[in-house]
């Protein structure tokens, strides 16, 4: 797989594997050893990036998802890029599927937080450390500070904020560089594109999540399709309620009408825009299957042009379609 670099110098895959879903927010967890399975064959297809989350585990064991990657990638360990992120728990007093989050970015919380993530990776150094969501509470100086304490200490090699904004960016930036944003980014969900100015103006990445609308951009599912209401988060996602298909009807029919073109798949369509739209964007798509590793991975080999982008934003941009999952509550 082609690589791309963030911010100075990180090279990574130019499409990383998110690996949220094998433990949390899609469902039943896979098994460990079959998610550990998983996790080294998207290494053998390409993927070189993996990305993770202190608080991405389950009801029984909150911290499984690192422990996964940690396991699946040891034998390999300087030939990937792990991300993992700090900074928020879960309002466990929720009944709600999708639990609001409570940022907290206190110095000593992140210390406890690093030292518990190395631990579960299995490794000595974090490729990239995110602030999971950015706290008001804590200024982010504060955060940058302690940042460069640890990229001084070799326990990360680099840092970023996800969700990020304007003014928190440039601030934190200002103390300790930073070398990526992780934003929600998609056909669906554009609107961190007016942030792109400020991260070419800072040479600072954007790695984009959820980038096929949390798999709808698929054509993967339907009105009929069923999920997990104590499990899943789509069971409360705008965008898969059943009257959203045929609000969105348009955009799927456009999408499928574009990859037969190209001779690909709509995911693919969906990521190949965003990777040809600028060269500092890494999309980290989720998936428990091998056959979608395979998938997302294609997209970095579709090559659509200049027109050809900017004719799909002015359709995204006068297109119809649904509300689309936002994020989690921030408390």
């Amino acid at each position: 797989m082609d690589t791309r670099i963030l911010g100075n110098d990180l090279k990574v895959s130019a499409v990383g594997l998110g690996c949220m879903g094998f433990s949390h927010a899609y469902g039943a967890a896979t098994e460990d050893q079959e998610a550990i399975k998983r996790i080294r064959a998207a290494f053998d297809l390409g993927y070189t990036t993996f990305d993770t989350a202190e608080i991405y585990g389950t009801a029984e064991d909150p911290h499984r998802n690192e422990m996964l990657v940690g396991e699946a990638l040891k034998e390999i360990r300087d030939k990937v890029q792990i991300i993992t992120k700090f900074g928020i728990r879960f309002d466990e007093s929720s009944t709600q599927v999708n639990k609001p989050l409570i940022p907290d970015a206190r110095p000593e919380i992140i210390r406890k937080s690093v030292e518990g993530s190395l631990k579960r990776l299995q490794t000595d150094h974090i490729d990239l450390y995110f602030q999971h969501r950015m706290d008001p509470r804590v200024e982010p100086e504060v955060v940058a500070e302690v940042m460069g304490e640890l990229i001084k200490e070799g326990k990360i090699l680099h840092w970023g904020i996800s969700e990020a904004n304007e003014e928190y960016l440039r601030r934190a930036n200002a103390v300790c560089k930073v070398t990526a944003v992780e934003n929600r980014y998609s056909m669906m969900a554009r609107q961190y594109e007016s942030l792109f100015p400020v991260l070419e103006e800072l040479n600072v990445g954007l790695v984009a999540f959820s980038p096929m609308a949390n798999g709808l951009l698929t054509g993967k599912y339907n009105k009929d399709s069923k999920f997990d209401s104590g499990l899943d988060y789509r069971s409360n996602m705008p965008q898969f309620k059943p009257e959203a298909y045929e609000q969105n009807q348009k955009l799927l029919q456009m999408l499928t009408d574009l990859a037969k073109e190209h001779q690909a798949t709509p995911a693919q369509i969906s990521l190949a825009w965003m990777l040809c739209k600028k060269p500092w964007i890494v999309p980290i798509p989720g998936t428990r299957k091998i056959s979608r590793m395979e998938e997302n991975a294609g997209s970095a080999e579709i090559k659509l042009s200049i027109e050809e982008v900017t004719k799909l934003d002015q359709m995204l941009d006068t297109i119809g379609m649904s509300e689309v999952f936002g994020g989690s509550k921030v408390k």
